[in-house]
């Protein structure tokens, strides 16, 4: 197993949005956060964790996800299942949420790179961790849909209109780097982009494929190792290159 500790630190703007949504009761229920302790119990040998991070539990607890979704899905905003979001796109199930932001091992400060912002909803789960967070979206009603909700609830994330096989160059190195929909293959800019040390999680295959959710690693010296997790279904990535 890997797991890093250390000192949380949440930007006091935070602090008070979390209490403004725990007063409005958008707090995540305790047995969503009971699925997600049991989804992990789920998980094969090859992931390496056994349980959820408490700070990234927290995390998913202080998100609102119903502000997240169309006002017509919010009565199954805390299933823990994907939902629609319009535009051929989903909102990832939030179990899965919390495993790809686990795998990304997430200190205050790290510079995190997310590839299709969809909602927001994962670049949020990010900067409660303390992230400073790039985001990119192809579709543009819903990259600056996703801007207005984020900035209204206080959460402070870089984000455009793009394509992401391209990553942010102007940003890098990042040290983690998450991308949100199956690519064909691990985009070779992305890999570039990533800090040595650093890990990006990212779904790999087709639509009509099977698609495995990989963590690439680059160490000290550069060198890349690719691991292969467990299988999911995520949207295509889409863009330029797929």
């Amino acid at each position: 197993m890997f797991r890093r500790f250390g000192l949380r630190i949440v930007p006091v703007l935070l602090v008070g949005l979390s209490a403004l949504v725990s007063a409005a009761g958008l707090e995540a229920p305790s047995s969503l956060i009971e699925r997600i302790r049991a989804f992990y119990a789920t998980l094969p040998e090859a992931v390496g964790l056994e349980t959820p991070s408490e700070a990234v539990l927290e995390a998913m607890r202080r998100v609102p996800r119903p502000l997240f979704v169309p006002e017509a899905e919010r009565d199954r905003a805390w299933e823990d299942r994907p939902l629609p979001i319009g535009h051929g796109q989903t909102i990832s199930q939030p179990s899965v949420v919390a495993l790809m932001t686990d795998l990304l091992d997430i200190r205050p400060g790290d510079r995190v790179l997310e590839i299709g912002t969809g909602s927001g909803y994962q670049a949020a789960v990010l900067a409660e961790l303390g992230a400073d967070v790039w985001s990119i979206e192809i579709v543009e009603p819903l990259a600056e849909s996703a801007r207005r909700r984020l900035e209204s609830l206080g959460y402070r994330v870089h984000l455009r209109h793009g394509d992401g096989y391209h990553g942010w160059p102007e940003a890098a190195p990042f040290d983690a780097i998450i991308v949100t929909a199956a690519a064909s293959h691990v985009p070779p800019p992305l890999v570039a982009q990533l800090r040595p040390g650093g890990r990006m999680v990212i779904p790999v295959g087709g639509r009509f494929t099977l698609q495995y959710l990989m963590l690439v690693e680059k160490d000290a010296d550069g060198g890349v190792t690719t691991r292969q997790l467990l299988p999911v279904i995520f949207v295509p990535l889409t863009g330029e290159h797929r």
